[in-house]
């Protein structure tokens, strides 16, 4: 049935008012989250509306709607589902990639630094963008993006040099290290200067 633009938007109007309360109590008897439900709801309705020239009357509509939201759930299914085996491919290549790097030094030391510095040089480092491109997306200039990484980068050398300090503090001393140590505080071992 071919329905003029004026008439579309009547028995849409129409469908829409009559079922979907119907449609939303159905999309929440079949998915977890209120969220998807009402997504399921809008997909369905969004369908009906391009479709509305093969829906059927409004009174009658309902079964056809329980047909497109019934899709749109297994669309949205299988969307999820693709997205968790991502995730799990992304994270398993990450740990055979680089084991040893999840508790490396230099992630700890990052930590450590103020958030604000922690996404610059996440920014510029890990995902390779310019300073005009750092400060893009982080609201600042290119000069002020290379001031404050010059910044990030000496506090993330101090902090880095703070835990490897830290672990050696742990080993024994060598004689270099005994003889730096000397000289710090004034003291000539026996055959110096």
């Amino acid at each position: 049935m071919s329905r003029t633009q004026p008439d579309s938007l009547a028995a849409f109007e129409s469908m829409f008012e009559a079922h979907h309360r119907r449609v939303l109590g159905y999309a929440l008897r079949r998915v977890t989250q209120e969220a998807d439900a009402e997504d399921v709801v809008a997909e369905t309705f969004a369908i009906a509306w391009r479709r509305i020239a093969d829906a059927p009357a409004p009174a009658e509509a309902l079964p056809w709607l329980f047909a497109v939201a019934r899709r749109v759930i297994a669309n949205q299914r299988r969307g999820l589902t693709r997205r968790l085996h991502l995730v799990s491919r992304l994270k398993d290549h990450l740990v055979s990639r680089a084991p040893s790097a999840l508790d490396s030094p230099v992630l700890e030391a990052l930590a450590r630094l103020r958030p604000e510095d922690q996404e610059l040089v996440r920014l510029v480092a890990w995902e390779g963008l310019s300073h005009a491109e750092a400060g893009i997306v982080l609201g600042i200039s290119a000069n002020a993006v290379a001031i404050r990484l010059h910044r990030a980068r000496r506090r993330l050398a101090q902090e880095i040099g703070s835990i490897r300090g830290n672990e050696m503090k742990g080993s024994a001393p060598t004689r270099t290290d005994q003889r730096v140590e000397g000289r710090l505080s004034g003291q000539r071992r026996e055959g110096e200067p």
